[in-house]
């Protein structure tokens, strides 16, 4: 039994039927042009934002802000810290360097990246001191600060932190004549006092001030020790 179609209704015939059903569906030409020059919607896009999808002709413009680099961002300057490295490895006055940079500009980077080398130096030596390292780096420079304050000098932490940091160059330098004149015990024994004279000297020069006047050698003492204790880190004695 078939009911007669009405409009927006499907018709069900039998399969006899559909067998003697053909014909093309044709489609309609549609061009998608996403603008004009007249700024009129064309049918298209018309066509999409009728039924809800406009959104697919949605075009998200990010605004591209420029980038600073890697060393920017973290607020590190290569050259400032090849110069202070200089400063500290030649603390002669004769030389013309303006060593006074590295306590007045101080920064965190190059005296960690000095610290950790000397750390890794230590290793060879003793791997469980390269934590000890660093500790005593910050808790040395935190006892160096609060007696230079007590002693009435004008330094902050971040200044100490650095030039302890720097500091410890001179003994990265002797590391590797150590390694090579181990065995001669006399030889080995200087040349780890010019070390640790060297960076005392470097770190005493820039952190005691003509505001200690008298009051300077209760300032370099703790420093000189303090380097020792460094260099014994490293080399056991």
């Amino acid at each position: 039994m078939q009911f007669p179609p009405t409009n927006g209704d499907f018709t069900f015939v039998s399969s006899t039927e559909a067998e003697e059903l053909s014909g093309t569906i044709s489609a309609p030409d549609v061009k998608l042009n996403l603008g004009s020059d007249n700024g009129k919607d064309p049918y298209t896009t018309t066509f999409l934002r009728q039924r809800g999808y406009g959104w697919l002709l949605e075009v998200e413009e990010d605004e591209s802000e420029e980038s600073k680099p890697l060393l920017e961002e973290l607020d590190i300057d290569l050259k400032d810290i090849y110069y202070k490295i200089r400063c500290v490895l030649m603390p002669m006055p004769s030389l013309g360097f303006n060593r006074q940079v590295v306590r007045d500009n101080p920064d965190f980077w190059g005296p960690l990246a000095v610290v950790l080398l000397f750390s890794m130096i230590s290793i060879y030596g003793q791997f469980r001191v390269v934590s000890w390292i660093i500790t005593i780096w910050i808790f040395g420079s935190l006892t160096i600060f609060l007696l230079a304050r007590v002693l009435g000098g004008e330094v902050s932490f971040g200044q100490v932190l650095g030039v302890i940091g720097y500091s410890l160059l001179p003994l990265i330098v002797i590391a590797p004549p150590l390694l090579v004149i181990g065995g001669f015990e006399m030889v080995s024994t200087l040349i780890k006092l010019f070390g640790v004279f060297w960076a005392a000297y470097s770190a005493a020069s820039l952190l005691v001030g003509d505001e200690f006047k008298t009051k300077k050698p209760l300032l370099i003492y703790p420093i000189f020790l303090l380097y020792i204790y460094f260099l014994s880190l490293y080399t056991g004695v």
